[in-house]
């Protein structure tokens, strides 16, 4: 088998990179960097990449919802996920103090997370970038010292700064869930047990519509784990529903997403998996 190549948002020493090294572990791959997400999904429908990963969900700032659009209108479906304890930390030029620090650079969701924090030093300025890595890189080949980045422990090392405050996001219990995406059908023998699906689902504009669906879920058996909805653009009043149901049984699953389909206008499935953390060497032993 070839190295698998991933492709990932953002610079080496982004989060997604380290998401992507956890997953795949023990397995060699190649990252394709991306500087956007529409990129990442179009790298993988070209062929260009095997896979990507890419982050939906984060416990602090919630969903990632223009990532479920693009995933919604992509050729892709979940291979996986894997839920990832993201650390930030502010690094600058070795031999910096924050009592330096003038600027500060990171992407607007590190920024997010960590803005209780700067709450304590009203002389920085954050200034929002597209990634976490590429503000560190910018910060080293500036070389100066009143700026400083947000970012992973992997991005301080890669690109040789310093941390001068480490753990700097607000919330220690701040996880982001990312996707492992491929191709539809693309490797059907890299196939685990699964025991989860991601989906969505719109419904006619009538009372009582969404409690039927919910009725049905439970009849058969699925643990609702997740629900969201979000406008339909340029239908007023209508929603899409994403969903993620955690099952036991896939025949019942099957049966009720036959169930639910007449009650419906529309059903996607993103992704059947396995729930939660499994690499992709321990899906690839299942083969066959």
């Amino acid at each position: 088998m070839s190295i698998p190549k991933v492709a990932i948002q953002g610079a080496l020493g982004a989060f997604h990179e380290e998401a992507a090294n956890l997953y795949f572990a023990g397995t060699e791959i190649e990252f394709v960097p991306c500087d956007t997400f529409p990129e990442v999904i179009k790298s993988v429908e070209t062929g260009e990449s095997d896979f990507a990963m890419m982050a939906i969900e984060n416990t602090v700032a919630g969903s990632i919802l223009p990532n479920y659009a693009l995933l919604q209108e992509s050729e892709l479906e979940i291979a996986g996920e894997y839920y990832m304890r993201i650390v930030q930390n502010l690094m600058a030029m070795k031999g910096s103090r924050i009592e330096d620090l003038v600027e500060v650079y990171s992407h607007p969701m590190a920024i997010y997370q960590s803005r209780k924090f700067f709450r304590n030093y009203p002389k920085i300025r954050l200034i929002e970038s597209v990634d976490t890595a590429i503000s560190a890189r910018d910060v080293r080949d500036s070389g100066e010292p009143t700026r400083g980045a947000i970012g992973s422990e992997a991005a301080a090392l890669r690109y040789g700064l310093q941390i001068v405050a480490a753990g700097v996001e607000d919330n220690k219990q701040n996880y982001t869930r990312f996707f492992a995406l491929r191709r539809k059908h693309a490797l059907q023998q890299i196939t685990p047990e699964v025991n989860k699906a991601s989906l969505c689902f719109s419904l006619p504009h009538t009372a009582g519509s969404l409690s039927a669906i919910l009725s049905i879920f439970t009849f058969y058996g699925l643990n609702l784990h997740k629900i969201q909805s979000h406008p339909i653009l340029g239908q007023p009043g209508q929603y899409l529903f994403h969903v993620d149901l955690v099952f036991s049984d896939y025949g019942r699953y099957r049966q009720c997403l036959q169930a639910i389909r007449p009650l419906t206008e529309s059903v996607q499935i993103f992704g059947e998996y396995k729930e939660g953390y499994q690499s992709f060497r321990d899906i690839h032993s299942q083969k066959g």
